[in-house]
């Protein structure tokens, strides 16, 4: 039976991260093997492109099309067959995340990410995307105790602005697959509604 598909996404300081283990912990106590992980990274090859592509300047289509490589390797090495062979992945940031960022934040055409979206993953999609939603001026006040910030972090409000429109923006158009959840709740509240999902797959 193949496994089940789950993706967070959100603006840098949302809450992810909170998350993802207990995300990962539910699913493993409902008896699934699950898997976490990343992009861009998730392989080897993925990580060194992550250290790139979070850390130097580069021309916008540039960085698209490294998220991009990244992201065929992840699917190739280790999404697809977990998948195929049971395994429940749970990763930080997928496609979703090339649109918000590269297509809201830095202004390239969702009509170019499409084209590399077609070619990279071809239908799959994921079976559930969780979008943690927060205004970016809250997001900057979560991020300026945390560690060093990389290349992303470190932009502007407005840039911030442009990426969490495009997200809202994949969650009007695929409303089945992606849930908006309001990450200004408490911890406790955020979870029982991710409980509420997770038992709907």
């Amino acid at each position: 039976m193949r496994g089940k598909f789950i993706t967070v996404e959100g603006i840098d300081g949302a809450g992810k991260s909170t998350h993802m283990d207990w995300l990962a912990q539910r699913i493993s106590a409902a008896g699934h093997v699950v898997r976490v992980t990343r992009e861009p990274g998730g392989t080897p090859l993925g990580e060194k492109l992550r250290s790139l592509l979070l850390s130097e300047p580069m021309h916008a289509e540039t960085e698209a099309l490294l998220m991009f490589a990244a992201r065929r390797e992840h699917l190739a090495q280790v999404i697809a067959p977990a998948l195929a062979g049971g395994t429940w992945i749970v990763c930080d940031r997928f496609t979703d995340a090339s649109y918000a960022y590269q297509g809201g934040g830095r202004g390239l055409a969702a009509s170019r990410l499409a084209q590399l979206e077609s070619w990279v993953q071809g239908d799959l999609q994921p079976d559930l995307t969780l979008l943690f939603d927060l205004v970016p001026e809250e997001a900057k006040r979560r991020l300026a105790h945390a560690r060093a910030l990389d290349k992303f972090e470190q932009e502007q409000g407005l840039f911030f602005e442009r990426v969490r429109a495009a997200y809202l923006e994949r969650a009007r158009q695929f409303p089945q697959r992606i849930h908006v959840i309001d990450a200004s709740r408490s911890v406790e509240s955020i979870r029982e509604t991710l409980a509420g999902l997770l038992d709907d797959l």
